[in-house]
């Protein structure tokens, strides 16, 4: 017994200073990143866990005691995280998404996202004319809970005073503002996930929501206050809408794997389309907040027609800009 802890003590007083080291530039990596290393330490970590993976091995072999070997095993662990894993902050995760992962993505999809968009905008226009031509097909386009008393029976006066209410509490268009917005972001994640059934449902549910937008349009046109209604739809809707589309164009992507998988077996090719699907939605999931804040906050205090249509400009220009330039010199995360 003597013997064995003599040698489990050479051992260790033989290996322990090394190993002091590893453990030093190993928690001086996990609390400040590897950027924190001196490229002296950068150089000497590899070795040092190489040395760490020696000794391990040899404790094993002769048997050593438990203490040394959990200690060991533990230090090699960290060390392995610290050379071969990718350690980033947060920030720097979020950067990499927001600059180059999420418009590269909508970029890689834009035909996509052009379909989607045009279903949209055929079912908003269909939406116009056909309850324009008949009032009574409102009903048939939106539900009593999304109309929330707007619809071809109310007065003039009441949605004018809709447009530019700053009522919060009052069952008015603020409540009709959160229901829209609720209801575009459950399309939204629906379109997305239903692109596993062939993409058919993605095209459907683009179209109902398109008719009914047109329908309020043209409930709002008859009384002459179609330009009001899009100067207060605009400034959020813009956001709001694209982030339907481009979560539509995700579950596109989705169908269009599952269908044409190309030279891939089909779970592979879902699979990679998944990937990039699932980056549009989490950008989209953002978008839908932005709306919320520019929704809650901007039209609630600002009511002047020419800056609601400014502010919906400024947005649509941004946008363009983002998911068309940003990124684009820089290789893809």
């Amino acid at each position: 017994m003597a013997r064995i802890r003599l040698k489990s003590y050479e051992f260790r007083r033989e290996r322990e200073r090394s190993w002091r080291k590893l453990d030093q530039l190993v928690t001086q990596a996990e609390q400040h990143g590897v950027g924190s290393l001196r490229g002296k330490d950068l150089m000497t970590l590899p070795r040092l866990y190489r040395g760490a993976l020696s000794s391990l091995n040899v404790a094993r072999a002769i048997s050593l005691d438990k203490n040394v070997l959990e200690y060991l095993e533990a230090l090699s662990q960290r060390a392995y995280f610290t050379v071969y894993g990718v350690r980033r902050h947060l920030r720097e995760v979020l950067a990499t998404f927001f600059a180059r992962a999420f418009p590269a993505t909508v970029r890689q999809l834009r035909w996509n996202v052009l379909l989607a968009g045009v279903t949209l905008m055929i079912g908003t226009f269909a939406g116009y004319e056909i309850t324009r031509r008949d009032s009574d097909r409102f009903y048939a386009f939106v539900s009593p809970e999304m109309a929330s008393g707007r619809d071809p029976d109310t007065s003039t006066e009441s949605l004018r005073g809709a447009l530019y209410s700053t009522d919060h509490t009052q069952d008015g268009l603020g409540l009709f503002a959160s229901f829209l917005f609720t209801h575009n972001a459950k399309v939204g994640m629906l379109c997305f996930a239903l692109g596993f059934v062939a993409g058919i449902p993605v095209f459907l549910l683009l179209l109902t929501n398109g008719l009914a937008l047109g329908a309020f349009w043209a409930v709002y046109a008859e009384r002459g206050l179609g330009t009001e209604f899009w100067a207060w739809l605009s400034p959020h809707g813009v956001t709001e809408l694209l982030a339907v589309v481009l979560c539509s164009a995700a579950g596109l992507a989705l169908a269009r794997s599952l269908v044409f998988p190309g030279r891939l077996p089909r779970l592979a090719s879902l699979a990679q389309a998944g990937r990039k699907a699932g980056v549009i939605v989490l950008g989209a999931v953002v978008m839908f907040f932005v709306a919320g804040l520019i929704e809650g906050i901007f039209r609630q205090t600002v009511h002047d027609v020419p800056t609601r249509y400014a502010l919906a400009t400024l947005t649509a220009v941004f946008w363009v800009w983002y998911l068309g330039f940003v990124g684009r010199d820089r290789r893809a995360a």
